[in-house]
C-alpha cells in the first residue's frame, strides 16, 4: 500500500489564516514582503498629490501664520526670534501628521479585508506590521525634510551640519510616532473612531510638547502634563540641535528643566519606540 506523500504548501490554521512556520522561515520572503508593503505605502503616499500638498500645507502656515502672530506678544530682547522657537515643534507637527494618517492605513486595510489577505501569507504578522511602519516613516522623513526649505525662515541657518543632523533626528522621531501611532492603530477596528481618538490624544500631546512655549513659563499643574509627554522630549532635541548654530547673542527659554545630553535624551525616545512597536506587533499577531 503507498503512502500518501503530504502536501508541502502552507495549510491554513484554525482562525483560517497562514503562518509562516508551516512552510519553514525565509528570511529572503519576509524581507521582500515587508519591502512590498513599503512600496505600496509610499507609492500610495506620492500618487495621491492634492494629500501631499495638504499634509504639508499645516505646519507651513503654523509657522508662518500663528509664528508671526504669537511673535508680535513675545519679547526679543536678547531672544532668537519667536519662529525659531516655533520652528522645532513645526517639524515635529510634521512628521506626527504624517504618521497618524500613515497608520490610520492599518485600520482602512482592516475594513477593506486587504488585512485578512494579508495576513494568509507565508510570513510572520510582525513583518507584515514592520513593512507598514517604515513605509509610514519614510513618508514623515520625507515630510519632516520638506519642511527644512523653510528653515530660512524661522532663522534657522543653512549650515550642511546641521540639516544633516536634523533629518537623522527626524528619522528616530518618525519611527518612535510611526511605533506609537501603529500601536493605536492595531488596537481600533474602525477608521473614524481611529481618528476621532487619535485626535483626542496626539491634539493635547502637541500642545503640551514645548512646541508653543516652554514649561518655565508654564504652571505647575501644566509642567507635570508636559514632562510626562514623550513629545516633548523630541520638540527638545530638535531645539537644541538648533541653539547649538544659532549666534551667541540669541538664545532659546530651555523647553524643559532637565538638560541630558542630545544623545541620551534620544536614545530614551528610540526605547519609547522600541517598546511600542513590540507591543504593536503582539497585538497584531492576535489580529484576525
Amino acid at each position: 500500500m503507498m503512502l500518501q506523500r503530504r502536501n508541502p504548501r502552507i495549510t491554513p490554521t484554525a482562525t483560517g489564516d497562514q503562518t509562516a512556520d508551516d512552510a519553514g522561515w525565509s528570511p529572503v520572503a519576509e524581507l521582500r514582503a515587508a519591502l512590498a508593503l513599503w512600496r505600496r505605502e509610499t507609492t500610495r503616499y506620492v500618487r495621491n498629490r492634492v494629500h501631499l500638498v495638504l499634509t504639508l500645507l499645516q505646519p507651513m502656515l503654523y509657522l508662518l501664520i500663528i509664528g508671526t502672530g504669537l511673535g508680535t506678544l513675545v519679547s526679543h530682547a536678547g531672544r532668537s526670534d519667536y519662529r525659531t522657537f516655533l520652528f522645532p515643534g513645526v517639524l515635529l507637527l510634521a512628521v506626527q501628521i504624517a504618521a497618524v494618517g500613515s497608520a490610520g492605513s492599518i485600520v482602512r486595510d482592516r475594513e477593506g479585508g486587504f488585512l485578512r489577505e494579508m495576513l494568509v501569507a507565508p510570513v510572520h504578522r510582525s513583518t507584515l506590521l514592520l513593512g507598514k511602519c517604515l513605509g509610514a516613516a519614510t513618508i514623515a522623513i520625507g515630510q519632516g525634510t520638506a519642511v527644512l526649505v523653510l528653515a530660512p525662515v524661522a532663522g534657522v541657518p543653512y549650515n550642511p551640519l546641521l540639516l544633516a543632523t536634523l533629518i537623522f533626528e527626524i528619522a528616530v522621531l518618525a519611527l518612535v510616532l510611526t511605533a506609537l501611532t501603529a500601536l493605536l492603530a492595531v488596537s481600533i477596528t474602525n477608521i473614524d473612531t481611529f481618528y476621532a481618538t487619535a485626535s483626542a490624544i496626539v491634539l493635547p500631546m502637541t500642545f503640551l510638547s514645548g512646541m508653543l512655549f516652554p514649561t518655565t513659563r508654564a504652571p505647575g499643574w501644566l509642567v507635570t502634563l508636559m514632562v510626562i509627554n514623550p513629545l516633548l522630549y523630541m520638540t527638545d532635541v530638535l531645539r537644541r540641535t538648533i541653539q547649538a548654530y544659532l549666534p551667541a547673542h540669541t538664545a532659546m527659554p530651555p523647553t524643559h528643566p532637565w538638560h541630558p545630553p542630545i544623545v541620551a535624551e534620544l536614545a530614551a525616545i528610540a526605547l519609547v519606540g522600541l517598546i511600542a512597536l513590540f507591543q504593536a506587533a503582539r497585538r497584531f499577531s492576535r489580529t484576525v
